[in-house]
């Protein structure tokens, strides 16, 4: 048995992405990396094929931004499952080549119209659509999910909290940040509203509206709410939990800056683009970086006390075959292998949203388990 692997993009999760299926897969792989700019997509490729002694193809093909080619199209008729690693706003385009092309399909994007338009879009898919599943919207949900599964058989389910941050070693006035990821996602869930349960009905909040401080294993943080990383979370518990919500950690003063910056923002309508402008102009991109995440659950057990469990890690760089990887590249990328293989191991179709999953086997998968450790 082997599998032909499609991952669209050459950034630093899709490399991520490939590293990890090429190290770490128990079957033999052959590995496509499309890229617009063909060149990036063959460095990646080569990155890729040195860093694994495990024997495998790993092919780079340009990803052409105005539609099908030959090449194209050649290798999607190959493909047994397509890794969407581009930005959320081409997500709904890659769909539709993994639904016409019968490839399995998972995704990362945390934006919510993106990801209703593929809802629609695949709706009677032969294949399966996993989406949202990097590190948040993604492994957090399942993490969640599986906190409150096992808590509600024991008690009554009030408050579900989860939370992740991602963040530099050491971080300095007045912005107190630095990029990991994407300045485009930061800045579009800092404007975007965000979704979550309030007296037991899904709602929509403004994002940067509840920001409170927080100390998860001896540190201090501050929380507030964004767009995008309670994935499906608010539909599917929505009735069964008094209070839900997803909340992005940073460290103590970065929100104040920035809603410093949106205050003086004159075209609302720019908001993101704005945002991300003033950013990047006044914040590094830093490659040591640590990952921290938060989930509890709290209710009352049947004789009335009050309860609550929680679950937090810290995730540093490690190192996959002879690479190192940042710890924002190896937590996003291993749930969205583990996401693609579950699917060529299962016969899912149609789509498989975070809560339709799973979350115990999923979380102690073989992909995940190794950065995130397992959940008991």
């Amino acid at each position: 048995m082997s599998y032909n692997m499609v991952i669209a993009g050459a950034g630093g999760i899709a490399q991520a992405v490939g590293l990890i299926m090429a190290d770490w897969g128990n079957v033999p792989l052959k590995i496509f990396i499309g890229n617009r700019t063909l060149e990036k997509a063959e460095k990646v490729a080569h990155w890729i094929g040195k860093g694994t002694t495990n024997p495998g193809v790993v092919k780079a093909f340009c990803l052409s931004e105005t539609g099908l080619t030959k090449e194209m199209e050649d290798i999607f008729t190959q493909g047994d499952v397509l890794l969407d690693c581009l930005p959320g706003s081409l997500a709904p385009k890659m769909a539709s080549y993994a639904k016409d092309f019968k490839m399995h399909y998972v995704n990362l994007t945390e934006y919510v119209a993106e990801t209703n338009e593929i809802i629609a879009l695949a709706k009677n898919a032969e294949t399966g659509f996993v989406l949202q599943s990097g590190l948040a919207p993604g492994y957090i949900d399942l993490l969640a999910h599986h906190l409150f599964l096992e808590f509600c058989s024991k008690h009554k389910v009030d408050k579900l909290q989860f939370k992740v941050g991602a963040l530099t070693d050491h971080a300095v006035a007045p912005h107190y940040y630095g990029f990991t990821w994407s300045p485009v996602g930061v800045a579009t869930e800092y404007i975007k509203d965000a979704e979550a349960v309030r007296d037991f009905k899904k709602v929509p909040l403004k994002s940067l509206s509840e920001r409170a401080t927080i100390i998860i294993d001896g540190r201090t943080y501050e929380e507030d709410l964004t767009s995008g990383g309670a994935a499906d979370l608010p539909d599917a518990l929505a009735g069964k939990v008094r209070n839900l919500d997803y909340k992005t950690l940073r460290y103590p003063g970065h929100y104040a800056w920035v809603q410093q910056q949106i205050a003086s923002f004159k075209n609302a309508d720019a908001a993101i683009k704005t945002l991300q402008e003033k950013m990047e102009s006044g914040i590094p991109h830093i490659e040591n970086d640590q990952i921290v995440l938060y989930a509890a659950v709290e209710g009352k057990d049947w004789q009335g006390t009050l309860r609550r469990n929680e679950v937090s890690k810290l995730i540093y760089p490690q190192k996959v075959g002879i690479h190192r990887l940042r710890a924002i590249q190896t937590t996003t990328a291993a749930p969205m292998v583990q996401a693609a293989f579950m699917l060529m191991e299962s016969e899912h179709k149609g789509v498989v949203l975070q809560s339709q999953i799973d979350p115990k086997p999923f979380l102690n998968g073989n992909f995940v388990a190794p950065i995130y450790g397992y959940i008991n």
